[in-house]
């Protein structure tokens, strides 16, 4: 699976990073591999995601840099898909929404994840474990972090690596 993300800077993953370690029984997320999800693309070989880098470059065109803030920790207690509870960092940007449906009109949207009332951006801390461990861990209060969107990050999922970056604005 392709999917368009957002650049962390590396205060959001040491902050997801540390959060972890209380959560031991869960799964975290490896240095490097955390994400902010914009929107998932599609899959396919390389034909395939040529085509659907150029659609999504053609949708994003005209986008401007943009605020996003880590705003607290929060938790899905039962996931679309994977191991549960997913204790997330949660992340506020009205641009960031307003990017994401301008993708799921160009590209379908993953059903209960990303239609207009199931979008969640967050951050993923870690999965499965100790719901009770989980649930202390939303009650955290954690120091906001903004920062600001200036580029965008065409990741592949199956091999775990970015595969080409696009600059706002776009």
């Amino acid at each position: 699976m392709y999917s368009l993300n957002v650049s962390l800077p590396s205060s959001v993953t040491s902050l997801a990073g540390r959060l972890a370690r209380d959560l031991p029984r869960a799964r975290s997320r490896p240095r490097g591999e955390h994400t902010l999800v914009v929107k998932r693309l599609g899959s396919g070989d390389h034909a395939a995601y040529a085509r659907i880098e150029a659609r999504a470059r053609d949708a994003v065109r005209g986008t401007d840099p943009f605020g996003v803030r880590v705003t607290g920790v929060d938790c899905f207690e039962t996931a679309e898909t994977g191991p549960s509870p997913v204790v997330y960092l949660a992340v506020e940007s009205p641009q960031l929404r307003a990017l994401h449906q301008r993708l799921c009109d160009e590209f379908d949207p993953v059903a209960g994840m990303e239609g207009p009332d199931d979008y969640v951006p967050h951050v993923t801390i870690a999965r499965g474990g100790d719901p009770e461990a989980a649930r202390r861990l939303t009650e955290r209060e954690i120091e906001p972090v903004e920062w600001a969107v200036e580029e965008l990050v065409f990741f592949d999922a199956e091999r775990g690596q970015s595969v080409s970056r696009v600059s706002l604005p776009a």
